[in-house]
């Protein structure tokens, strides 16, 4: 796509999520680190979101985490969003932070643990109806550390009946996305540890599953890209947590480690004309910011995906096809070089000016007074879960 007037259309149309918990203190297993001005309910996690987005343009939607943004009335926390100019998004429910899942939620042995971590999911499914969110976004921390530890057939067995259980709970315009991991917090099994043992459930469950791919959920080495084409491929690619990793599940600012990865994601995206707002994939952060101030770097997070995929929709795909078809290896290489070596900068200064937003939204938080605001205002700031 050479029309830099498509080009700008597309990215307009595009919607990143951020995450509640972004918003929040957080930290590694030895410390949560305290900032001045985080926010102490969902209220003010709201707030910085919508900051996020009136200077980006491009983050209309915030995820929800629950216990963590627990509140009273799920209705009138949706209004406020709506005041502030967003929409609450994706509820992520949590089944990993109580001393009963130590061995498990969904597929714990024990079925009182079960039922707990079960009854759990569709509160979740009734905290979307409240708030009007479409995607419940699933991830189970459940696992073993030692053969033998449990009987891993019965512990499928047991996730497969919980899935089945909320997916029926789920209303017509409604969804679940289930997440994997390849290994933390358990190092000998995890119960979905992998894109086909999700995908697998997702088929056995109904079109309202789909498969949540996490870009620091592999193993080091994944072709995350090719999953990414054979999961849109067969209709069960849901959506994204973006995010950067060096070593493991690093949580870091998406494309700050690899970029050039995050292009070659967002190429194949832009193939199968997947980031539109109505193409059934959701696009949503998950990263933990335990140095860096937490607007801006959601900021920053939001403005690289747009450059990746301004720069994905930059490929010149008649160039690209025609020297597939010839087997130029290196010509259809230097096509995908080229797009990725554009700078894309000027091109997304140019649509925000006619967003009517600021071309820098980083230099704009900062002039904004927004933070000495927030830490002015906000003494006590909470972390993004409890218990650490």
């Amino acid at each position: 796509m050479n029309d830099h007037a498509a080009v700008k259309a597309a990215l307009r149309a595009m919607r990143i999520e951020t995450p509640s918990w972004a918003y929040g203190n957080s930290g590694t297993r030895f410390k949560v680190y305290a900032q001045a001005g985080v926010p102490r309910d969902a209220y003010e996690k709201v707030a910085d979101a919508a900051t996020v987005h009136r200077l980006t343009g491009a983050a209309p939607s915030v995820a929800l985490h629950i216990p963590w943004d627990r509140v009273d009335d799920y209705a009138d926390l949706a209004r406020h969003a709506a005041e502030h100019g967003i929409r609450l998004g994706a509820i992520n429910p949590n089944v990993f932070q109580e001393d009963d899942y130590k061995l498990g939620s969904v597929c714990h042995p024990d079925p009182g643990v079960r039922r707990k971590a079960i009854d759990h999911l569709l509160e979740c499914v009734d905290i979307m109806d409240a708030t009007g969110s479409k995607v419940l976004s699933l991830w189970f921390a459940d696992g073993t550390n030692y053969a033998g530890q449990d009987s891993v057939a019965a512990r499928q067995d047991r996730l497969a009946d919980a899935l089945r259980e909320v997916y029926d709970r789920l209303g017509p315009d409604q969804r679940m996305l289930v997440e994997y991991k390849l290994f933390e917090p358990h190092f000998y099994s995890m119960d979905v540890p992998d894109w086909g043992t999700s995908y697998a459930h997702c088929v056995a469950l109904g079109d309202k599953a789909q498969v949540l791919v996490d870009t620091g959920h592999h193993a080091p080495g994944t072709n995350i890209e090719f999953l990414v084409t054979v999961l849109h491929r067969f209709g069960k690619l849901g959506g994204f947590h973006f995010n950067s990793r060096n070593y493991a599940d690093d949580d870091l600012m998406v494309g700050a480690a690899d970029p050039f990865q995050l292009f070659r994601i967002a190429h194949e995206l832009v193939r199968a004309d997947a980031i539109r707002p109505d193409s059934g994939v959701e696009y949503m952060l998950d990263q933990c910011h335990n140095l860096e101030a937490k607007v801006p770097a959601l900021i920053r997070s939001v403005l690289n995906v747009q450059e990746a995929v301004a720069k994905a929709l930059l490929v010149d795909a008649a160039a690209l096809s025609a020297a597939q078809l010839a087997g130029d290896v290196l010509g259809a290489h230097g096509v995908l070089m080229d797009a990725f070596s554009t700078d894309v900068r000027p091109l997304l200064a140019e649509l925000r000016t006619e967003l009517g937003i600021d071309p820098d939204p980083i230099a704009a938080y900062h002039a904004s007074g927004y933070q000495q605001q927030i830490e002015a205002a906000r003494i006590g700031g909470r972390q993004a879960g409890w218990g650490a």
